[in-house]
């Protein structure tokens, strides 16, 4: 085996590449506030100004994946590099566009530099960490996920509000600056043979899931047909090639295939929430807040997700992750179906309760990461934890299309054993409580109760 010439020396490496995913998360929820402002800018109707925060989001998704793949050929040290100075030319692009096709330029860049974070920040623990601390790294990169991802909307509002909307492009360029540290820490790579990357395959991938994201955030039939047909290729053309960009092989692995499923259907509850808890605040007939009171409202549970994310990783490494599991689902669930009794009580009540799902809900990231990772090969490894991060990306995208769509209609009725006043918004958060009900006697039966440990790491690291 190839052994890397030297290995990252201080567990503040996790640090610095929690630094960088914080910048890249928050860019794909900060910009959502601005649209309406960008849209009056340049004159756009809503379904083109959505294309700013759409785009991103896709590249977002798909890069990491592609990424993940690329690094089970290629040093890591390499492709942060490329990925944070693309990152960085997009974001500077931004600060100066004046058009709209300048400032959509600007977001394609950015997302395809970005996405190297999220593939590379999972590998890091696998390649470089022994398993009993791999629990630890992934809570701090949990928290900083959760974090970064609840904090968006209020850096973003208040940027737009109070400045431009192209002072978010300013913000991001500090991301690259952690880059010299990495680039010292991580240990020199071989580049493996790994044969030719199938960019046929690749191609087709990333249209079928581009197609799927359209239809569902525009309940397009046509769209989802055309998803199904390009996915359909996709698969005779894995079957095919002799390198294919994704081994089939991968998910008759039913450990894998399965955290997928636990992974998606409880990211899809908890995406769906923090969707809905905005709309449900703001709403005039209801709480009818600002944008500034909601992001007051919303900021516990951001902090508590940050605070409480690595606790969450020590317990994983402690008790396992079946258990650490199983605590943060029966939190998440308690606090979603708090929400759906007292929906209509007052906005610090909200405040109050949001922390019980936003804290529990890193422990359910650090607990299904290091599930998942532990159940690949290392050759596998970048290509099915980009599989793993591209599963949770669509889980949110979908997750916010049909909450979107069911807070439509009157569904009180559902609603009936709410303790202030029945609501369409509670009724829902029932639905959601349900559906953890349901990922938890999932992972109960088919979870193993202690999963096998992946292949010990190239170097260990310490100071963490």
């Amino acid at each position: 085996m190839n052994r890397p010439a030297s290995a990252p020396s201080s567990g503040r490496l996790v640090y610095a590449l929690s630094f960088v995913l914080f910048f890249s998360v928050m860019n794909a929820t900060m910009f959502n506030v601005a649209l309406p402002s960008i849209a009056g800018e340049f004159r756009l109707p809503s379904s083109a100004v959505s294309w700013v925060a759409t785009i991103y989001s896709v590249l977002y998704a798909l890069g990491s994946l592609l990424f993940g793949k690329l690094a089970d050929r290629l040093p890591l040290k390499r492709l942060i590099t490329v990925g944070l100075l693309a990152f960085a030319s997009g974001s500077a692009i931004g600060v100066f566009a004046d058009s709209y096709a300048m400032l959509l330029t600007a977001r394609v860049i950015q997302a395809a530099g970005a996405s190297c974070v999220p593939a590379l920040v999972m590998l890091i623990p696998i390649r470089f960490y022994p398993p009993e601390r791999r629990g630890r790294v992934m809570g701090t990169i949990a928290s900083t996920l959760a974090f970064s991802a609840g904090i968006g909307p209020i850096v973003g509002g208040f940027i737009a509000g109070q400045f431009h909307w192209s002072g978010m492009f300013l913000v991001s360029l500090l991301a690259p600056v952690a880059l010299p540290f990495i680039r010292r820490a991580l240990p020199d790579e071989p580049v493996r043979d790994g044969g030719q990357v199938d960019w046929y395959g690749a191609g087709l991938l990333g249209a079928a899931v581009t197609l799927l994201m359209l239809s569902v955030t525009q309940w397009n039939g046509w769209y989802l047909l055309g998803s199904a047909a390009l996915a359909a290729l996709f698969v005779i053309r894995s079957r095919k090639a002799p390198h294919p960009f994704v081994q089939l092989s991968l998910f008759r692995n039913a450990d894998y295939t399965c955290g997928l499923i636990v992974s998606f259907s409880a990211l899809f509850a908890v995406f769906g929430l923090f969707l809905m808890t905005p709309m449900m605040l703001g709403n005039p007939e209801g709480h009818g807040l600002g944008a500034q009171a909601i992001g007051f409202v919303l900021f516990p549970g951001a902090m508590s997700a940050a605070l409480l994310g690595r606790f969450g990783g020590g317990l994983v490494d402690r008790r396992g992750t079946r258990f650490a599991l199983f605590v943060a689902l029966g939190f998440i669930g308690a606090g979603m179906l708090a929400l759906s009794l007292l929906s209509a009580a007052d906005a610090w009540v909200i405040a109050l309760l949001l922390p019980l799902i936003n804290a529990p809900f890193t422990f359910v990231q650090t607990a299904m990461a290091k599930s998942v990772s532990s159940t690949l090969p290392r050759e596998q490894s970048g290509v099915g934890m980009g599989m793993y991060n591209l599963v949770n990306f669509l889980s949110g995208a979908i997750s916010g299309a049909i909450v979107s769509k069911l807070i439509e209609f009157d569904l009180s009725g559902l609603n009936a054993f709410a303790l202030v006043q029945p609501s369409t918004y509670g009724a829902v958060y029932l639905l959601l409580a349900l559906l953890i009900a349901m990922t938890g006697l999932l992972a109960y039966v088919r979870l193993e109760r202690r999963p096998k440990m992946a292949a010990r790491p190239n170097r260990s690291v310490s100071g963490l």
